[in-house]
């Protein structure tokens, strides 16, 4: 899981400041965290993050940001309460999920939202 600052999510994801329609700049779709090291609910979320992006290691990219220090990137975003996720398709328009979710949704909004397929566990 990378930490994006500003300038990384201008490069990696949106270029907010010279595009006033979404125009996603990944290769890969994304999962964006907005969340800080004092949430309760951010401290639950991050370890099924951290599996999911072992488990879809190159078809998606799962992101991190810290609204404390990326207090910016929150307000573009409009965050007002966290855990917030952001999902970005590689097509259309992202979607932001409120509060903590359990990891069946995450493979569920991968699955719908992303278009990505479940990974084949290797047993």
């Amino acid at each position: 899981m990378e930490h994006l600052t500003k300038q990384a999510f201008l490069e990696k994801v949106f270029d907010y400041e010279n595009n006033r329609e979404w125009k996603f700049a990944g290769e890969l779709p994304a999962i964006i965290d907005f969340y800080a090291d004092w949430c309760g609910p951010c401290k639950m979320v991050s370890p099924i993050l951290e599996g999911l992006s072992k488990e879809y290691d190159g078809k998606v990219n799962f992101y991190k940001i810290d609204t404390e220090a990326e207090q910016e990137l929150a307000a573009v975003f409009g965050i007002r309460s966290i855990p917030s996720i952001l999902f970005v398709p590689k097509e259309g328009k992202p979607q932001m999920s409120l509060g903590a979710l359990p990891r069946e949704s995450f493979v569920q909004a991968i699955a719908s939202v992303l278009k990505v397929s479940e990974p084949v566990s290797v047993a």
